[in-house]
């Protein structure tokens, strides 16, 4: 059904909240093209879709178009070693080099699995950064993160590892299961699951994929307006710093509307997916979604559990993490205090929270300069918890 100002799709009785919401951003925050679904006790209760396939173009967004997810793909990314260690394939706190070899060198040889899903092993930046070219190969990742050595002693402080956590996790994955973190997922969570979610987008499912680019909104005003601390500013203009160099570990930056670049798994930035895709996904961790459920409830008590917390030494900011999740927090709000997921540099989101069964995905064409929490999915996210306030469970 269609639901005003080109928007599409439907809601349940009770979340009308976030269909206003989702037009208010293409009529007040510069959306161009988006979707979000909503999820609750494994039930789709919102799915919609609105503006253009193409941030630059005037082809509308139907229902099955995806997009790039950015750093939305960790989230999951970390699945797979969280889905192993479940299965009792994987030590979380073994040290790495115990999988891989070749990783013990430079100080390495304590680092543990656990340290690269919470964000500890102080490996967030290469001395040599790669180019787009050698970042197609998961070798060169893998190989340039083992010859890297530590900015800080793995284990005793956080920091973001924009782009490194890919190859760390992926190359850990290949050596675990012989296969790497995006087959994996195909294999064992996208495919089960019949989730619109690539990690290393097919050729068949290309002409779904929708061209992004950065775009500017109008200026947040009054509970949306967050200007960035100066010494946020600071380090994002430093070649010299954590932050500049974290984000700069390939460079330039690829190309995410490269037929090439969206061909190869890199777990850290590159995901493929719908709105729905990406709620589906969550919401199987917490419930069966048509009969597949991904996580124990073990398992999301410790995927959730706080495992780093405070200063971030890559986004100068104060962070939550648990394995492999930013947990909700100032940088990161999510729907509650024990919600657990991950948001992509310039806006998609998708999370899970299992006080009140809901999984929830937005994924957007219009990139915008927020790193952590784009005012277009906090509006969503806000609408979500206005519903939930008017329903029982």
């Amino acid at each position: 059904m269609d639901v005003g100002a080109d928007v599409h799709g439907t809601v349940a009785e009770g979340f009308e909240p976030v269909r206003d919401a989702f037009l208010r951003n293409f009529a007040a925050l510069g959306e161009r093209g988006a979707a979000v679904a909503v999820y609750r006790d494994g039930r789709r209760v919102v799915d919609l879709w609105g503006g253009t396939r193409d941030f630059d173009g005037s082809a509308p967004w139907e229902r099955g178009t995806a997009q790039v997810v950015r750093s939305a793909t960790k989230g999951v990314a970390a699945a797979v070693p969280l889905m192993l260690h479940q299965r009792g394939a994987l030590d979380l706190d073994a040290p790495v080099g115990s999988y891989w070899p070749e990783f013990k060198a430079h100080g390495k040889e304590r680092l543990t699995v656990r340290h690269l899903l919470n964000h500890r092993a102080g490996l967030p930046v290469l001395d040599r950064p790669l180019t787009p070219a050698e970042a197609l190969d998961p070798a060169r990742g893998a190989e340039a993160v083992a010859a890297q050595t530590p900015v800080w002693e793995p284990g005793t402080d956080h920091g973001y590892h924009a782009l490194t956590y890919g190859w760390l996790l992926d190359e850990t994955v290949r050596r675990v299961t012989g296969r790497g973190a995006g087959e994996w997922i195909a294999a064992e969570i996208a495919g089960p699951l019949d989730a619109e979610l690539w990690l290393g987008l097919p050729e068949s499912e290309a002409v779904r994929v929708g061209r992004s680019g950065s775009v500017e909104g109008p200026e947040p005003t009054g509970a949306l307006r967050a200007r960035p601390k100066r010494s946020v500013t600071d380090a994002y203009a430093d070649p010299a710093s954590l932050t500049r160099r974290a984000f700069a570990a390939i460079t330039p930056f690829p190309d995410h509307n490269d037929p090439v670049q969206r061909a190869v798994a890199q777990p850290a930035a590159n995901g493929i997916a719908t709105a729905d895709g990406l709620a589906r996904f969550y919401a199987a961790l917490l419930a069966p979604v048509d009969g597949t459920r991904l996580f124990a409830p073990d398992t999301v008590e410790r995927a959730r559990a706080e495992e780093s917390a405070g200063p971030d030494r890559v986004l100068v900011v104060n962070t939550r993490f648990g394995l492999g999740y930013m947990l909700h927090g100032p940088a990161s709000p999510l729907l509650g205090t024990g919600s657990f997921g991950h948001p992509g540099r310039g806006g998609s989101l998708g999370f899970a929270d299992p006080e009140t069964g809901v999984a929830f995905g937005y994924v957007t064409n219009g990139f915008r300069r927020t790193v952590t929490a784009d005012p277009r999915a906090q509006a969503l996210v806000r609408a979500v918890r206005t519903s939930l306030g008017g329903l029982t469970r």
